[in-house]
């Protein structure tokens, strides 16, 4: 260790040893005498002196700075600097000067070139050691050549025992063009794919951009197939909130790439304004959006992060996710039913939330269509136990559906209900009340994803309820991460409507799912069930696309309802009568009741 430290004072002695006699060689037309020569070693000794002086007190040789990092040529130069001025002023004082006073500063810039010079050349070779063997790693091309692909060379670049050599790098921004990044050359645009594959000797491209659009990763994919190599990605940025981008997390891609990715600009100083040090609650956090939320949420530090669910597995399984060491007695897990109006008061009264994320509702179309009873209990009746219970809360975020936007389902009758019930509150409390309405979530349980993926894995065939249905589409990450930015800007009744990009055909998920899946699985059309739509609709009639803050968050007014008027909504009737009696309030006007009937049920 202490041979380590050594050896740079010895390389900046032997520099400015060089630095020095270079100087007296190029100041005396390389005939300096004996006089001159002389002199030039007292100077010699004096500077070594200096440098080992000035530079121990910067702890320049005492292993403070990583080698050759910015820090330690930063602390070169100004102890260098410092020397020389040092070195002057000893020769301006003497009588006899060794050396003509404007020779240091000569020599120090020489010497300083040297030091550096050396650092460089040592860290290049210790760059080149760990660099992965050339023998056994396969050589790869990465589209993209931002800081996502930086890092990622970075990665490769930097371990020994890497499964993959960087061998180029493919980026559509002609400024780019004879870039190097590490060492490794551009070699074009997305038309040289094919080319560049070759020269290489490629057979891999990873995808390494971690902002980008579903379009471009399917066009990508699909050049990369055609000149016969395989297909890699980078997860999207929103997948990838508490660390860069690194070699490990190269994976295959999945339908969520080819069909969900969304270029995402996150306000992190407005969301962390909005969470950083306050106590959260999150309803339905055992759900596929409320458990993302939560480990979302985790991220901003939050001074307490409480979970609720009726589901005591789901709640286990989003602790675990957020926490492996945790156990369900911590009190950050809440086990309730929001159809218990009383118990959810009581979880308000005592644990003091001052962020609430309402996630918890029952989401799938077909069942509710024939047992609207119990939408009319969970997403209804619950949703409304909780704007009455939430009398103190700083901020109400209610999750909706593109499917609550002029509804003709039981699903979309009842969370338009939870959107005007959510409206009206904001009138009559303290806080912020909205909703934040997006459209269907690739990856969460229960969605079109899942089923078809266990229809492939059982060999088919997978259904599709008609060639022309479309749906907007976003992955769980995508999707919770606007729903965040959405409540930190969100003002007080509004549904805030997240752009979900193009609407995508459900066949066509089918076709990339089985393509992906190299399997001869056959598709069926089975026709469009009770209430469902051919086309979603992100605004309702009359609801006006206004974007006042982000690009990808629309701002709808939502006129609201009076809960006074749930009373004619018996979840015991018939079910023609429950479905017609819903559709009747979302049309509803909002009139006047008597204080104190939010929530009476």
């Amino acid at each position: 260790m202490r041979g380590a430290r050594l050896l740079p004072l010895l390389v900046d002695g032997a520099a400015w040893s060089a630095g020095l006699l270079a100087a007296v060689l190029a100041r005396y037309d390389f005939a300096p005498g004996r006089r001159e020569l002389n002199g030039a070693l007292t100077a010699v000794v004096l500077a070594v002196l200096l440098q080992a002086a000035i530079g121990h007190t910067r702890q320049l040789y005492r292993g403070r700075y990583r080698f050759a990092a910015f820090d330690e040529v930063r602390a070169v130069a100004s102890t260098t600097a410092a020397v020389t001025l040092a070195l002057t002023a000893i020769v301006l004082l003497l009588s006899r000067r060794p050396v003509p006073p404007g020779l240091p500063a000569l020599a120090g810039a020489a010497a300083l070139t040297l030091m550096l010079g050396a650092r460089y050349a040592r860290r290049v070779q210790l760059a080149r050691r760990q660099r992965p063997d050339v023998r056994a790693a396969a050589p790869v091309i990465l589209f993209g050549a931002g800081a996502a692909a930086a890092k990622l060379l970075d990665s490769m670049l930097h371990d020994p025992n890497g499964r993959y050599l960087p061998a180029g790098l493919i980026d559509d921004d002609p400024g780019k063009r004879r870039l190097r990044i590490l060492g490794v050359p551009v070699l074009g645009t997305r038309d040289d794919i094919p080319g560049a594959l070759a020269a290489t000797g490629a057979e891999l491209l990873v995808f390494a951009v971690a902002n980008a659009e579903a379009a471009l990763v399917r066009d990508i994919r699909d050049r990369t197939l055609a000149a016969g190599a395989q297909f890699k990605v980078v997860p999207s940025v929103s997948e990838l909130m508490d660390h860069p981008v690194e070699v490990a997390d190269i994976r295959e891609v999945q339908v969520t790439d080819l069909l969900g990715r969304h270029q995402i600009d996150t306000d992190l100083t407005a969301i962390g304004g909005c969470l950083t040090g306050k106590r959260i609650l999150v309803t339905g956090a055992g759900g596929s959006i409320g458990s993302e939320l939560c480990r979302q949420i985790h991220h901003f530090r939050p001074a307490e992060l409480m979970m609720l669910d009726r589901d005591e597995t789901s709640l286990l399984a989003v602790q675990l996710s957020i926490d492996p060491h945790a156990r369900l007695d911590d009190p950050a897990v809440i086990l309730a039913d929001l159809r218990d109006g009383p118990r959810i008061r009581e979880i308000f009264r005592t644990r003091r939330p001052q962020v609430v994320f309402h996630a918890a509702a029952l989401k799938h179309l077909a069942l509710l269509q024939r047992h609207p009873a119990e939408a009319v209990k969970t997403n209804v009746v619950g949703t409304l136990n909780v704007l009455e219970a939430a009398e103190s809360v700083e901020r109400f975020v209610n999750i909706s559906t593109d499917k609550a936007a002029d509804p003709t389902s039981v699903l979309g009758y009842s969370k338009r209900i939870t959107e005007r019930l959510t409206a009206w509150t904001a009138r009559r409390r303290p806080g912020t009340f909205l909703s934040v309405r997006f459209g269907n979530v690739l990856g969460s349980r229960g969605s079109v994803f899942t089923t078809f993926s266990t229809q492939i894995a059982e060999g088919g065939p997978v259904t599709v309820t008609h060639p022309d249905v479309t749906r907007y589409f976003m992955t769980i990450q995508e999707a919770v991460h606007l729903v965040i930015q959405a409540a930190a800007i969100g003002l007080d009744g509004e549904a805030l409507v997240l752009q979900m990009g193009a609407p995508v055909r459900i066949a066509e998920v089918a076709r990339q799912m089985v393509a992906l899946s190299h399997k001869p699985v056959p598709i069926e059309f089975t026709g469009l069930r009770p209430g469902e739509k051919l086309t979603e609709t992100l605004f309702g009639a009359g609801e006006v696309d206004h974007r006042p803050f982000h690009p990808l968050v629309s701002h709808v007014q939502v006129p609201p309802l009076n809960p006074a008027l749930l009373r004619s909504l018996d979840a015991g009737a018939d079910t023609a009568v429950v479905v017609a009696r819903l559709a009747e309030l979302c049309a509803a006007g909002d009139r006047a009741a008597p204080a104190g009937l939010i929530g009476t049920t």
